[in-house]
C-alpha cells in the first residue's frame, strides 16, 4: 500500500469546473495516437482524420516550422510546455488557443506526449477567466495517467507520484483498486467506465493526504477524457488531476483580475491608467503600489524598444500612480507626476533594461548598489516598513513603457512566485490599455496633422466677403473627424463658400476629406452652379467608394459626406446655395435678425440617390449680412436635440458687434461643457457690395460694328478709372471676346468691366456652348483669338449665366488700385 492516507470522495463538483479542453495523445515523434470528442468539436477533425498523422496537420502553414522547432526544443529541455498557439480548424480558419504539453512515461521507458488545448475566444469571464486561469495554473503540477479499456494504467507522468507518492513503476498494468482503497477506487472506476461508454468528459473531486504535504488534507480534482483510435472507438481513458486545495485563493485572485478588466483602462489617459493600476493593487495584492512611466509615454510618444545597459544616461520616469494602505507613505519617494530618476545598479534599472520581473521576497534596504547611489530613497523605504518587493516592467509590443512596484509592509507574509504571476497579469492589463492609448495618440496626431495640413491655413473673401473660421477637433474618445471648409475666389469678384463633413473619424476620414476638398476646388474652377457641383461631387464620392471596395486586401470603410456650397456675387448681392444632407446656413441681417433659410436638404453624398436632384436657392442679401456655415458638431449634443443647438447658435450669432474672429470664439464658447463627440467647424462671412462706380456694362448689338463700339467704351472707362496703361491690352481682349460672341453666340451680347482686386472683362451672349481653345496650324486664318486672350490675361474662363454663358478674362491692377 502507498504511504498516503485517504478520505472518502468529496461532494458534487460545481458544473463550472467541468473542463472545456480538448485532449490529444502523441507518440515520441509527434504522431497523433489518441483523439477525444472534445478535440473533434474544437477543431473539426474526426479521430479517423487525425490519428496516425502528425500533430502539425492542425497548425497553420505559416507557423508549422516555428512551432515544430519550438516544440522540439522545449520537449527535450523539460517535461512539458505551455503557452498560446494558433490552431487550424478543419474549415481553414485559425483559432487562438492556450496549449499545454506534458511528457508521459510508459513501461520500458517509452514516452508519449499529452496535448491539452482550450479555445481562448469561447471562455467566459464566469468560467474563471479562461486565459488567466491557464496562466495561473501553467506552473501547477498536473498529474496525468492513461488507462486502457480494462482500466489498467499504461502511461503516467512524474507529477502523479508527487501527488500520492506512488512510483510509476508500481502503476503500470494495474487498476486503481490495486493501489487505492476499495471505496475510493470503485468510485473513480465508475466514473471512468461512464466516460468509456459515453465518450463524454467528466470531473470528480476527492480529498486525501498528500505525501508532499502531511500537514493538511488536500483536495484534488480529476478530469476524465475518453481517447479514441483511428476508427473512433474508445481506446482508453485519460485522467488529469490537479491539487485544488488553494482554489479559494486562486478564485480570489481571479476575481481581482476580473475586476481589473473594468477598473483598469477606463480612459485613454496614461496617468489615470497608472493610478487605476495602483488603486486596484492596494490592498488586494500589496500594501504599497507605485507606477512609473518612461517620461515620453504620458506625452503619447513610444519609447525605444530597449534601454541600453551600457548607456550613461539614467532612465527618467514620471510617477503615474501611487497607492498605500498607510496614507502617510504616499510621498514615498515622490508624488504623482513628479520626475523619478532610476538608480543604474538597482533592480528597477535591470527590469527596464531586460524587460524581466524581479521578485525580492526579503528586501535588503541596507546594502546593494542602489542603496549606495540613492541613500535618501533607501531611508524612505526603510521608514515605510517595506520588507518584500516585486518590480514588474510594463511591456507592450517589445517596448518597456515603465515599471510597477509592489511592496508589503503591514502584511508580514513575503511575496511568493504566485504573487508575482498575479502582479504580471495585472500589469499586462494596464500595459494593453497604455499601448492602446499610445496607438490612439499616434493615429490621432497623424490624422490631426493631416487634417490641419489639408484645411486652408488662411481664408480670404476678396472684395466680396470678410471671412473668419474656427475648427475644433473631436475629443480623445471619438478622434479627429472629416470636417472641412473652404473659401474659393471665382470670376467676376464672386466667392464660393464650402463646408462639408465626411462620415467617420480618424486618418481615413481626414484623407477622404482632403480628396473631396480638392474635388470641390476643381469643380468650382469649372464655374458650375451649386446644384450641378454637388451632383458631380456625389459621383466623385461614389467612385471613391467603389475604388476602395475593389482594392485587394482592403476592408471598405463607409464613405459618405454632407456638404453645403454657396456662391455670393457682390455686384448683384445675390447668394446661390445648395446642400447635400448638410445643416442649413444661418443668415443674420444687419439688424441682428437670425434665420435658417428653408431650402431643399438634398441627400448626403455617396448614397447612390442620384435620382433625387440637388436644388439651388437664390437669396438677395443686404450689405453687411452675416452668413454662418457650420458642421453638425456645433449644434448637436448628447443631451439636446438639434433644435436646441440651432437656437443656441442663433442667439450667439445675433451678437453682431466686434470682429468676425471674436464672434467665432464667442460661438465656440457656447458649446456644452462636455467634450465634443464630433469635430466642430464654423465659417463666418460678412457680405460686401461693390460700388456702382466699380462696375460698368454695355449692351451690344449682334453685328460686326459692335466690336469697334466695345473697344471704344472699354478704353473710355479705363481712362476714367485711371488705368490708361491697360487700354491697349484690354482693347485686344474685348475685340476677341466680342467677335466670338457675335460669330458663335446667339442674340445680343453684353460687355461688363469690374474693378475690384483685379480688372475683370466679361462678355455674355445667349449661347450655352462654351469656347474651347484651339491650336491652329501656321496657314490657318482662324482659331487664334482665345490663344491671344490667354497670353494677355492673368487667367480666363467661361461660366453659365442666365440663359447663356459668360466668357471672362482678368488683368492685374497696380498696387494703388488693389488697395481700393
Amino acid at each position: 500500500m502507498t504511504n498516503t492516507d485517504r478520505t472518502p470522495l468529496a461532494g458534487p463538483v460545481n458544473p463550472r469546473e467541468i473542463p472545456d479542453a480538448a485532449i490529444a495523445m502523441l507518440d515520441a515523434e509527434g504522431i497523433v495516437v489518441g483523439w477525444t470528442h472534445a478535440a473533434e468539436q474544437l477543431v473539426g477533425y474526426t479521430a479517423g482524420e487525425v490519428v496516425g498523422r502528425s500533430a502539425l496537420h492542425v497548425l497553420p502553414p505559416a507557423e508549422v516550422a516555428s512551432r515544430a522547432s519550438a516544440f522540439a526544443e522545449r520537449r527535450h529541455a523539460q517535461d512539458g510546455w505551455s503557452g498560446a498557439v494558433m490552431v487550424r480548424h478543419r474549415d481553414g480558419h485559425t483559432i487562438r488557443m492556450t496549449l499545454r504539453i506534458s511528457l508521459l512515461w510508459g513501461q520500458g521507458a517509452g514516452t508519449r506526449w499529452l496535448v491539452c488545448v482550450t479555445d481562448i475566444g469561447t471562455l467566459s469571464s464566469e468560467a474563471s477567466n479562461g486565459p488567466v486561469r491557464e496562466s495561473l495554473l501553467a506552473h501547477a503540477p498536473v498529474g496525468i495517467a492513461v488507462y486502457d479499456p480494462e482500466l489498467r494504467c499504461t502511461w503516467v507522468n512524474d507529477a502523479m507520484e508527487r501527488h500520492d507518492g506512488t512510483p510509476r513503476g508500481r502503476r503500470f498494468g494495474r487498476r486503481l483498486r490495486d493501489a487505492l482503497p476499495a471505496v475510493e477506487a470503485e468510485a473513480l472506476e465508475v466514473v471512468m467506465r461512464q466516460v468509456l461508454n459515453s465518450g463524454s468528459t467528466m470531473v470528480h473531486e476527492y480529498r486525501m493526504w498528500s505525501s508532499a504535504d502531511r500537514r493538511r488534507e488536500h483536495v484534488f480534482s480529476a478530469s476524465f477524457f475518453c481517447l479514441q483510435d483511428a476508427s473512433g472507438q474508445a481506446m482508453g481513458v485519460c485522467a488529469m488531476s490537479v491539487d485544488v486545495t488553494g482554489n479559494r485563493r486562486a478564485r480570489e485572485r481571479l476575481a481581482i483580475l476580473s475586476e481589473a478588466s473594468t477598473r483598469i483602462g477606463s480612459t485613454l489617459d496614461f496617468m489615470k491608467t497608472g493610478q487605476e493600476l495602483a488603486d486596484l493593487a492596494v490592498p488586494l495584492l500589496a500594501d504599497i503600489a507605485v507606477v512609473d512611466l518612461l517620461e515620453s509615454v504620458p506625452f503619447g510618444l513610444e519609447p525605444s524598444a530597449r534601454i541600453a545597459a551600457t548607456s550613461d544616461r539614467r532612465p527618467v520616469l514620471r510617477r503615474a500612480g501611487v497607492a498605500s494602505v498607510d496614507l502617510g507613505v504616499l510621498e514615498l519617494p515622490a508624488v504623482r507626476e513628479e520626475v523619478v530618476h532610476v538608480p543604474p545598479g538597482s533592480s528597477f534599472g535591470a527590469a527596464l533594461r531586460t524587460g524581466k520581473s524581479h521578485l525580492e521576497p526579503v528586501l535588503d534596504t541596507h546594502a546593494g548598489p542602489w542603496v549606495d547611489h540613492d541613500p535618501t530613497r533607501a531611508q524612505k523605504v526603510r521608514d515605510s516598513g517595506i520588507h518584500s518587493l516585486m518590480v514588474v516592467p510594463i511591456r507592450a509590443r517589445r517596448c518597456v513603457l515603465g515599471l510597477a512596484l509592489f511592496g508589503r509592509s503591514a502584511e508580514l507574509t513575503p511575496f511568493q512566485d504566485d504573487d508575482l504571476l498575479l502582479a504580471e497579469e495585472l500589469v499586462t492589463r494596464a500595459a494593453l490599455s497604455l499601448d492602446n492609448a499610445l496607438q490612439y495618440a499616434r493615429q490621432r496626431t497623424a490624422a490631426l496633422t493631416l487634417q490641419r495640413d489639408l484645411l486652408p491655413h488662411r481664408v480670404h473673401g476678396g472684395a466680396a466677403l470678410d471671412v473668419a473660421s474656427h475648427y475644433v477637433p473631436a475629443d480623445t474618445e471619438h478622434g479627429v473627424g472629416g470636417d472641412w471648409f473652404d473659401v474659393i475666389k471665382l470670376s467676376g469678384a464672386r466667392v464660393a463658400l464650402v463646408v462639408g463633413d465626411v462620415v467617420g473619424h480618424g486618418i481615413n476620414a481626414a484623407a477622404t476629406m482632403g480628396r473631396l476638398r480638392t474635388a470641390v476646388r476643381t469643380l468650382a474652377d469649372m464655374e458650375l452652379p451649386p446644384h450641378e457641383l454637388l451632383t458631380h461631387l456625389d459621383d466623385t464620392v461614389k467612385r471613391l467608394s467603389e475604388e476602395d471596395a475593389d482594392a485587394p486586401d482592403h476592408v471598405p470603410a463607409a464613405v459618405g459626406a454632407t456638404c453645403l456650397y454657396a456662391v455670393y456675387d457682390p455686384v448683384t448681392r445675390r447668394c446661390t446655395m445648395a446642400r447635400a444632407g448638410h445643416p442649413p446656413p444661418a443668415i443674420i441681417d444687419p439688424q441682428g435678425h437670425v434665420v435658417f433659410p428653408d431650402m431643399p436638404a438634398g441627400a448626403p453624398l455617396g448614397l447612390g440617390l442620384g435620382l433625387v436632384p440637388f436644388e439651388s436657392v437664390e437669396l438677395e442679401l443686404p450689405e453687411g449680412t452675416l452668413l454662418a456655415l457650420y458642421t453638425d458638431g456645433l449644434v448637436e449634443a448628447r443631451d439636446d436635440d438639434i433644435d436646441a443647438g440651432l437656437d443656441r447658435l442663433g442667439a450667439a450669432l445675433a451678437q453682431t458687434g466686434g470682429s468676425l474672429e471674436d464672434l467665432c470664439s464667442q460661438v465656440i464658447e457656447t458649446l456644452p461643457a462636455q467634450a465634443a463627440a464630433d469635430d466642430v467647424t464654423l465659417l463666418l462671412a460678412r457680405t460686401r457690395v461693390l460700388e456702382p462706380a466699380q462696375v460698368a456694362s454695355w449692351d451690344l448689338a449682334n453685328e460686326p460694328a459692335s466690336v469697334c463700339t466695345a473697344r471704344q467704351v472699354a478704353a473710355r472707362q479705363l481712362s476714367e478709372w485711371g488705368l490708361e496703361h491697360l487700354v491697349t491690352t484690354v482693347e485686344l481682349i474685348v475685340s476677341e471676346l466680342v467677335t466670338n460672341a457675335i460669330r458663335h453666340g446667339e442674340g445680343p451680347s453684353r460687355l461688363r468691366l469690374i474693378q475690384h482686386q483685379v480688372l475683370t472683362c466679361e462678355v455674355s451672349d445667349g449661347s450655352t456652348s462654351h469656347p474651347r481653345p484651339r491650336h491652329p496650324h501656321i496657314l490657318d486664318e482662324n482659331g487664334r483669338g482665345l490663344f491671344l486672350v490667354a497670353q494677355l490675361s492673368r487667367r480666363w474662363g467661361s461660366r453659365s449665366g442666365g440663359d447663356g454663358k459668360v466668357v471672362w478674362a482678368e488683368q492685374d491692377l497696380p498696387s494703388p488700385a488693389v488697395a481700393m
